[in-house]
Formats: C-alpha cells, sequence, structure tokens
C-alpha cells in the first residue's frame, strides 16, 4: 500500500504562507491523484494546519487563481502540527513551493524533530532559495552562471548592456520578474527593492530550458531530458508558467545533441554543488555560447501542468514510481540521521 512504508503514515503537506500557495494547492491534487491513501495536510497563511477531505481538494476547481479555503478544524499552529506528524510517525511527501516551504526553515523544524520529509534539506534548501549564493556555488561546481549586477550600476549596467532581466532574490514561479529595456524600468526595480531584495543581470539572447534531476535509490543521480520553453508573449513569469494557453514546453527540448548533454551535466553539477538531495530543477538561458545557469529549485511543481513531471514522463518514470522513490529516500535518510 502507498499509505504506509518502513517509516509511518504518508501526509501530503500543501499550502504555506507565501504566494505560492496557490501553486501549491495545484500540486497537492497532482500527489493525491497519485497517492490517494495520503493523507492531506494544508497549511494556511494563519501559520495553522487543517486536515482536508479528498473531495475538498478536488473540488477546488481553479487553484492557479482562487485561494483554498479549509472547512475543517485546525491541528494548531504548524509547530504543533508537526509535533502530531513526529507523535505519529509520519511522512511528509512537500507539496509547497517557495517562502519559509522552500528557504530551509520548515525543513530545519522536521529536522529537529527527526520528521522524515521529502526532498532536500535545511543547508541545501537554504542556499539553493538565494540566488545569488546558489550561483557562486553553481560556478564553484564549474557551470557557467549569469553575470550580477549591483543595484547601484543599474543605469551603467543598461547602457552598456542594452537590456537587463531584475527578479527578487528569493521567489519563485517568477513572481515580480522585471524586463529592463528602458528608464521607466529601472525606476520599477528600484522601487521594488526597496520591500526584497533583487537580483539584476544583463539580459541573456537564447533559449530558456530547464532540466531536471532525480536522485535514485542507491543515491545515484540522472539528469531526466532537459525541456525547451518558448513562453508567451516573451516572458515565463506565473501568467506565463500556470494561466497562458500559448506558453509551449516541449520535452525533450530541440537542442543540438552537444547542448542537451551540457544542460544534463550542469543539472548535476548544480545538484551538487547545492548539496541537493531527492530532486530538483535547474534553470538555463542557451546562448550561443550554450547554457548559461540561473537557479535551481529544491520544491519544483508538481502539478499536472509543471515541468518535472513531463520530464519524468520523457524518460518513461511513472510519477507514482517517483513519489515512493522519494518516499523511501526520505524515509532512508532519516533513519541514518537518527541511527
Amino acid at each position: 500500500m502507498t499509505e504506509r512504508n518502513e517509516s509511518g503514515r504518508i501526509t501530503i503537506l500543501f499550502g504555506g504562507l507565501n504566494k505560492e500557495r496557490l501553486v501549491s494547492v495545484a500540486s497537492a491534487q497532482a500527489l493525491h491523484r497519485a497517492l490517494p491513501e495520503a493523507d492531506l495536510w494544508f497549511w494556511d497563511a494563519d501559520d495553522r494546519v487543517y486536515p482536508v477531505m479528498p473531495q475538498k481538494l478536488l473540488g477546488h476547481a481553479r487553484p492557479f487563481e482562487d485561494a483554498f479555503k479549509p472547512d475543517a478544524a485546525s491541528l494548531g499552529p504548524l509547530m504543533q502540527a508537526l509535533d502530531q506528524a513526529k507523535a505519529e510517525n509520519r511522512v511528509l511527501l512537500l507539496g509547497l513551493h517557495g517562502g519559509t516551504a522552500e528557504n530551509g526553515e520548515l525543513q530545519a523544524m522536521c529536522e529537529m524533530r527527526g520528521i522524515a520529509f521529502t526532498g532536500s534539506g535545511s543547508a541545501s534548501s537554504n542556499l539553493a532559495f538565494d540566488k545569488v549564493a546558489a550561483k557562486r556555488f553553481a560556478a564553484i561546481g564549474g557551470v557557467t552562471v549569469a553575470a550580477g549586477i549591483a543595484l547601484d550600476g543599474i543605469e551603467a549596467a543598461l547602457a552598456e548592456h542594452g537590456r537587463l532581466i531584475a527578479k527578487p532574490a528569493r521567489d519563485g514561479s517568477s513572481y515580480g520578474l522585471i524586463f529592463v529595456n528602458a528608464t521607466q524600468d529601472v525606476v520599477a526595480v528600484r522601487h521594488a527593492a526597496k520591500t526584497e531584495d533583487y537580483v539584476i543581470e544583463p539580459f541573456v539572447a537564447g533559449i530558456e530550458a530547464t532540466c531536471a534531476v532525480l536522485e535514485q535509490a542507491d543515491g545515484s543521480l540522472i539528469a531526466l531530458p532537459p525541456i525547451e520553453i518558448i513562453p508567451a508573449d516573451g516572458g515565463f513569469d506565473y501568467e506565463a508558467k500556470y494561466l497562458a494557453k500559448s506558453t509551449q514546453e516541449i520535452c525533450p527540448g530541440r537542442f543540438a545533441p552537444e547542448i542537451t548533454a551540457a544542460i544534463m551535466v550542469d543539472s548535476i553539477r548544480a545538484h551538487r554543488a547545492l548539496s541537493c538531495a531527492g530532486y530538483s530543477r535547474s534553470d538555463f538561458i542557451v546562448s550561443d555560447r550554450g547554457p548559461v545557469y540561473l537557479e535551481t529549485n529544491t520544491l519544483p511543481g508538481l502539478t499536472a501542468a509543471s515541468l518535472y513531471p513531463k520530464a519524468l514522463a520523457a524518460q518513461g518514470i511513472g510519477f507514482v514510481d517517483f513519489l515512493e522513490g522519494q518516499i523511501a529516500l526520505a524515509t532512508k535518510r532519516v533513519g541514518s540521521s537518527t541511527s
């Protein structure tokens, strides 16, 4: 049965405190369809966790646009729910994205309690979540990364490069993405940077690509077929990812064999340099000089529309098999850390 393994009952934890909880609900729907016997726990914006009935989750028709509202009594704040998860020997299947769920804080809470959970640990998650630090470590791992630009040098950089791109240093799903083509865009970046740190880079012309990495049962890593992304209206922001019908995601991507190989090698290098565990997905721009690394996602989307499941399918790996493999790795990790 999928609801239990050697460690305990499988519980899909989804929601979260940040903007990506909408994506998280869609991921949870896909996870539930794959593992219908697993329990469902929703972490709401009030920091409380609520048990959810399957029909409530599946009946939520527009997860990318409408907030999910639980209708059950709360298990208490997250800390209390995690204490319950530990007491009940649960394994948390993380259907979460961004914010506290992906920056290592949730992972640290689980590690301190000895709770098994899927995906990377706290230190790796925190490192990958900071795009500046992630690029630095990926570069140490031998990966070509996009150059960084300081905020106070943005005008000179725009004059030099002609086009820049700016994005939040610690956010996902392309929220807050700003294309800098003119003075008014510089003003927009400066305004946005007042409330959160921004990464500013020269605009690299090329094809957007992403490549998933999968840890296998024996600890070895494989890169799944890279995906070529042709975004609607030229930008792969939140709307293009989840709402636009004209965005094309081609898997396997139509890259030359040597480019495909380079993307796959660089994805594994980034995964290793950031000490990721279980699975990850790294994003690139394929320029005329080869792949340029942008970032690594330690909890990439697992929705029916997401890129990671597309790559699994192209590799011939079933979604249920992937999830059961991740649960087994999580159980093994927590066992080895407490032995």
